[in-house]
């Protein structure tokens, strides 16, 4: 029986030690992770501000009409219509101007005929006229009525004239809202003339953001109804004061093919290039303990650096911090789980 025991050990020890070569023999090797990288340089930043704002015409008139006395007798366009430069909008009922008219004219007859009597009471002949010193002539002019006359006669011209809207410059028709037969009403225009010259957008940037915006840097205008279509422009000028809210006022001016509207909100998105900068994309900015950093590649290992971004774009940050140098090895995918001095393989 202790033989047996003795045997029985003796197997059990051999064992002991196969399972313990196995084991060795088996041992998993540590994790190596699997990163891209590339090399930090500084380069040309791509920003993008984004805006709300609002279209306006660059170039309208509000019409009205002189007149308010007498209805109006025909209205030539509607909302929409395009016009030509002098071409006929609406116009008044004619009778009683004209008559206004021809009664100035034949008033200002019968002053030219007393006119001429004073100067021939003043011993002057009115066929040389020319020679008649012109104090004589004015004061001939005030003692016969004739130079009220002709005032007179001027302005019942002028508002004949006037009694016919035309455009004064080639544009579309907006804001007709009068119909014909009614009188116009003399606190808002009759209509408005957009011309044809394009549009504007008005937006506002903060003042942070006011260094980054020039004249010329180019636009995208994507309008909130969706039937419209996206189109560019350039900014055209920018209002050298902060309002109340630290807020710029900015104008640009957008291509005349675009099909905006006076008055339709948009987006607006401002492109500008800032130079020198170092530029990474948004994958390789990761954050550790409530701090965003870097993993740069050194010797095989991913080594943290704590980095503060700057500008950003949809894809990128601008980024300043230790160990933010030209050459620096950044990893760009397969850095989340990263920590400190953990073993990388940078694979292509």
């Amino acid at each position: 029986m202790l033989f047996a025991a003795g045997v029985s050990g003796g197997c059990s020890e051999r064992k002991a030690d196969t399972s313990g070569k196995e084991g060795a023999g088996t041992e998993v090797p540590p994790h190596v992770a699997e990163v891209t990288v590339m090399t930090l340089k500084k380069s040309v930043f791509n920003h993008e501000l984004v805006s709300n704002g609002k279209v306006t015409a660059s170039r309208y008139a509000d019409l009205s009409f002189r007149v308010t006395s007498e209805p109006v007798a025909r209205i030539y366009v509607k909302n929409g219509d395009r016009v030509r430069k002098g071409g006929k909008i609406a116009e008044l009922d004619l009778f009683t101007l004209r008559n206004s008219l021809e009664k100035a004219e034949i008033a200002l007859r019968q002053s030219e005929l007393e006119m001429t009597d004073v100067l021939i009471g003043q011993g002057y002949s009115p066929d040389y006229a020319g020679k008649i010193p012109e104090d004589i002539v004015r004061l001939a002019e005030v003692k016969s009525g004739y130079a009220q006359s002709r005032a007179a006669c001027e302005m019942a011209r002028y508002e004949l004239e006037q009694a016919v809207l035309t455009a004064p410059f080639d544009g579309v028709v907006a804001n007709l809202e009068l119909r014909g037969l009614n009188r116009p009403d003399a606190s808002k225009p009759f209509c408005r003339v957009i011309g044809c010259g394009g549009m504007e957008i008005a937006f506002k940037v903060s003042e942070s953001e006011l260094p980054l915006v020039n004249k010329g840097d180019r636009i995208e205008v994507a309008p909130f109804a969706g039937t419209a279509v996206e189109c560019s422009g350039t900014v055209s000028e920018i209002n050298p004061q902060v309002d109340e809210n630290g807020l710029v006022s900015v104008r640009a001016k957008v291509n005349g093919g675009a099909r905006l509207f006076d008055g339709m909100n948009v987006c607006v998105s401002v492109k500008c290039s800032v130079h020198d900068r170092f530029v990474v994309p948004k994958t390789a900015v990761v954050l550790r303990n409530g701090k965003q950093g870097i993993f740069t590649v050194e010797e095989g290992k991913a080594m943290w650096k704590h980095v503060a971004t700057g500008l950003e774009n949809i894809t990128e940050y601008t980024v300043t911090g230790n160990g933010m140098e030209e050459g620096a090895q950044i990893a760009v995918t397969g850095n989340a789980d990263l920590a400190h001095e953990t073993p990388v393989k940078v694979i292509r």
